[in-house]
């Protein structure tokens, strides 16, 4: 395989990708409404910023033990979270018109035998296609980062270094959840001979990964986990507890809200253990279903970005919230395992087309 003929197909594919009429209609529609819920996150930025600066004028003014408390200044990164949903959808649109056709057009107009009559190796072609793909999506991705840091540049929001560092990993991320569609889209148009089925398979593991395997993850979760534990008689519950056998999720320990005569009650300290395995088994099926999401490890990733407070409590199923806000290098450690099924899943799919076009027969 020659570095040159690879990059001369990659090259003509992604100037193929960039004028044509359904890539830009899409590319257009993905930017506008970008645009448009960062101008609603950076009105909610707004809001929090001044609402912060009130708590911050009024704790100067408190004299006493909470003197000292200050309260959380709102990040720039907030302004990104409305732009998550968007990409879910609309991101994964675009990844799919660019890959459902690149090898079943070739079969359909017979061109690519003509294609390998040419100095050309398949491994140069298939892989000079996936770059151009590639090439297209990331290009499609520095113009909404763009236009995002523009529009707060507009409103005078300046980010500072740790922030700009956080929105070129969003980005990246957002680039790692495209190519994940991208890549199933590609197989399926080197498995399939003709353009409409492939985009039928593709649109089918699209909504299969993406609102049904979330879905029966769910429903494994409960089946596994079984009957949620009963509250002990001895004591009246708490309001903590209750939250608890409500969600699943976050509480103070029992032992330091519930007491029996001034002692712990050993009734509701088995309570607190018993749904303390309860909701860790719910989570594991859960969260192994959802790596084989690419929406769901999207999700994930982003928000350790986005939000790392919110990011950490998702991952605290038992005890209280954090005090302070993690890095976000602590927060992107704790979904490490999304990170790696984000890489781990387009490759898989760029591996069986690789094998497929190298043993497909080209008649």
């Amino acid at each position: 395989m020659a570095a040159e003929r690879l990059f001369n197909v990659a090259r003509k594919e992604f100037s193929d990708h960039i004028t044509s009429r359904r890539f830009i209609i899409i590319l257009a529609l993905l930017l506008v409404i970008s645009a448009i819920s960062m101008y609603d996150g950076i009105g909610r930025y707004n809001d929090n910023l001044k609402s912060y600066n009130e708590q911050l004028q009024s704790m100067e003014e408190i004299e006493g033990p909470y003197s000292g408390w200050m309260p959380e200044k709102p990040s720039v990164m907030f302004v990104f979270m409305s732009m998550m949903g968007y990409m879910t959808t609309l991101g994964g649109v675009l990844a799919i018109a660019i890959g459902f056709d690149l090898v079943s057009k070739e079969k359909e107009t017979r061109s690519l035998k003509t294609l390998l009559a040419h100095p050309l190796y398949r491994d140069e072609i298939i892989n000079g296609k996936a770059l151009g793909g590639i090439g297209a999506l990331g290009f499609a991705m520095v113009l909404a980062l763009a236009l995002s840091l523009a529009m707060l540049l507009l409103f005078s929001i300046v980010p500072t270094a740790g922030e700009f560092a956080a929105i070129l990993i969003f980005g990246a991320v957002s680039l790692g959840f495209l190519l994940a569609y991208f890549a199933v889209a590609l197989t399926m148009s080197t498995v399939s001979k003709e353009s409409g089925n492939a985009l039928i398979y593709t649109l089918v593991i699209f909504f299969a990964v993406s609102s049904v395997l979330p879905m029966l993850g769910m429903m494994a979760g409960d089946a596994f986990a079984g009957d949620p534990p009963e509250p002990p008689q001895t004591a009246p519950m708490s309001k903590a507890v209750m939250n608890v056998a409500g969600s699943g999720y976050f509480t103070t320990s029992v032992s330091q809200t519930v007491t029996h005569n001034e002692e712990v009650d050993p009734a509701w300290q088995q309570y607190e253990e018993d749904v303390k395995a309860y909701t860790e088994k719910r989570r594991l099926i859960n969260d192994v279903s959802n790596l084989l999401s690419p929406q769901m490890n999207f999700y994930k990733v982003a928000m350790a970005v986005t939000n790392p407070r919110i990011s950490s409590m998702m991952y605290t199923s038992y005890g209280p919230a954090p005090e302070e806000a993690p890095g976000l290098a602590e927060a992107l450690g704790q979904v490490w395992m999304n990170i790696a099924a984000l890489i781990v899943f387009p490759s898989v799919f760029f591996a069986a087309t690789y094998v497929k076009f190298m043993r497909m027969d080209i008649r």
